[in-house]
């Protein structure tokens, strides 16, 4: 608002009789009228309907807030954000094939009109890696405290791909079951991500398998029962590796590797970019996966983690002249 109000002024454009102090808003000669309201002003949200928004630092407000806001907007929606990290437009917005949306990366090259001290205070910050991502190159970045970070995001599977497992998160009612499929691929692998949804029986689950390639299942070993009747339906299914400090050693086998994402694996990638450590109460990272993202992840690591060749340990034997290493 102040902005505005500098700009109308500097350019000559301000009448104060135009500008109501009270209610933030401003006239036009032509009756076109601006209006300036705070998201967090439920009156406001659900207010009086209007033909063109502008959401200022989108990523600062709730989905449902833009929820109301879009619901009364008639003409068009201008947001802007810096993109620190994901947040529902990623998630919500621009994967919806049914919303026209324009998207304009915009950096601080773009600013005709920034200041040369903020200019150089930006481009001294080019080592610091987070920071540049976003500040400097005005890209994705990512959440403090994520578990896996540098994954690719590929268009399609490459012919050359070897399909080599699945990995099944059982879900239900409140959790969706998560299918991913496991490539291997020139020295890495591709995950596809098959299903992830709520409400799906046991047999449903074989159903989708049998319409799949060919390719071992690995399943959470928390739930035998299930494992026992997905293989009565003559799926190839096993339990995953469990054992003490499971999890954490099968999460940094999974960060050892290189990791594609086809782009179609919608919920996979948000899980992934939202995947992060659990924070203590005074603030120290700890050692455990926070849940709500992670079942694709567990997916992942019960697949990938059922490929790790067990390390053959030397076996010593005696004979008549020397020792040997078998």
């Amino acid at each position: 608002m102040r902005d505005f109000l500098s700009i109308m002024e500097t350019h000559n454009y301000f009448k104060a009789e135009r500008w109501n102090k009270t209610d933030y808003t401003y006239t036009f000669e032509t009756g076109s009228k601006i209006e300036f309201f705070s998201a967090d002003q439920p009156g406001k949200v659900r207010g009086p309907r209007r033909d063109v928004l502008f959401i200022n630092e989108a990523n600062n407000i709730p989905f449902e807030t833009y929820t109301q806001l879009d619901i009364r907007t008639k003409k068009i929606i201008l947001m802007d954000w810096n993109p620190v990290s994901e947040f529902w437009f990623y998630t919500e917005l621009q994967p919806n094939k049914e919303l026209e949306i324009d998207f304009i990366t915009l950096t601080y090259k773009d600013n005709e009109a920034l200041d040369e001290s903020i200019v150089q205070a930006i481009e001294s910050r080019r080592s610091n890696k987070r920071f540049w991502q976003v500040y400097g190159l005005g890209q994705l970045g990512e959440a403090e405290g994520r578990i896996y970070t540098d994954w690719a995001i590929i268009d399609e599977i490459p012919h050359e791909a070897r399909l080599t497992r699945y990995g099944l998160d059982f879900g239900y009612s409140n959790d969706p079951s998560a299918i991913l499929a496991i490539y291997e691929y020139n020295g890495g692998f591709i995950i596809d991500e098959i299903t992830y949804r709520k409400g799906l029986h046991n047999k449903q689950l074989a159903d989708i398998f049998k319409n799949l390639d060919h390719a071992l299942v690995i399943a959470d070993s928390a739930e035998p029962k299930s494992i026992d009747e997905i293989s009565s339906y003559g799926i190839s299914i096993l339990p995953s590796k469990k054992g003490k400090d499971s999890v954490s050693q099968g999460i940094q086998y999974v960060q050892n590797q290189r990791i594609s994402l086809t782009k179609r694996s919608i919920n996979t990638i948000k899980e992934y970019r939202n995947y992060l450590w659990e924070i203590d109460k005074d603030g120290k990272m700890l050692n455990t996966p926070e849940g709500g993202f992670d079942h694709s992840m567990d997916a992942l690591r019960y697949a990938i983690n059922s490929m790790v060749k067990q390390e053959t340990q030397p076996i010593m034997s005696i004979n008549p002249t020397k020792w040997q290493i078998a």
